[in-house]
């Protein structure tokens, strides 16, 4: 069994359906704690099936490696075998990279190298594709730019606005995501 850190920033619908596919006595991944960088709404889903979750504010740290050196013994203190990173939207230090290399995923809402960044749906339509998708890639010390593990096109509809293209994309990430931590369980996908 794959125990899996989730970190998020957000509303943490990706974490909602990790934690619905790990409800399946087949599935071959454990939710053990969630993260978080703030009071995230999504960390309810986590209490709602009795997941471990942390709290680590960088705003209370002198500087941003203290708060990462402070995240990682969260996370390491729970023994995942993967890290993901589920709409969690800081940066992450090299140190913390470094510390989990091999362990670490991040979801994106565009078909990276293209719009990498906090705003990759908008970025999508201001540029006027007719494509974009999703990306699961690993984490390097980069900003979206560690290797891609997988990718999935969506089309670009006539009159989408961020909203509607973003909560598209979001319905594949979900997914995409699950189907993608279940086959690093099963090491169909092997990270290192």
């Amino acid at each position: 069994m794959l125990s899996v850190v989730v970190l998020i920033s957000g509303s943490g619908s990706n974490l909602l359906a990790l934690l619905k596919a790990s409800e399946n006595p087949l599935y071959p991944a454990k939710i053990v704690a969630v993260g978080s960088d703030k009071d995230a709404a999504g960390l309810a889903h986590a209490e709602l099936f009795e997941v471990d979750t942390f709290v680590v504010e960088p705003e209370r740290f002198a500087n941003r490696d203290q708060w990462a050196k402070t995240l990682l013994a969260n996370v390491l203190h729970h023994q995942p075998d993967l890290v993901v990173l589920a709409g969690f939207m800081k940066i992450l230090p090299a140190s913390f990279v470094t510390a989990l290399r091999g362990k670490l995923i991040n979801t994106h809402p565009s078909l990276l190298p293209q719009f990498p960044g906090a705003h990759a749906v908008r970025d999508a339509l201001t540029a006027g594709v007719t494509k974009t998708g999703v990306t699961i890639h690993k984490v390097d010390e980069g900003v979206d730019t560690g290797e891609i593990i997988i990718q999935q096109e969506i089309y670009v509809e006539p009159g989408d606005t961020e909203q509607t293209l973003h909560e598209r994309i979001k319905v594949v990430e979900r997914e995409l995501l699950v189907s993608t931590v279940e086959d690093i369980a099963s090491r169909r996908i092997v990270l290192v």
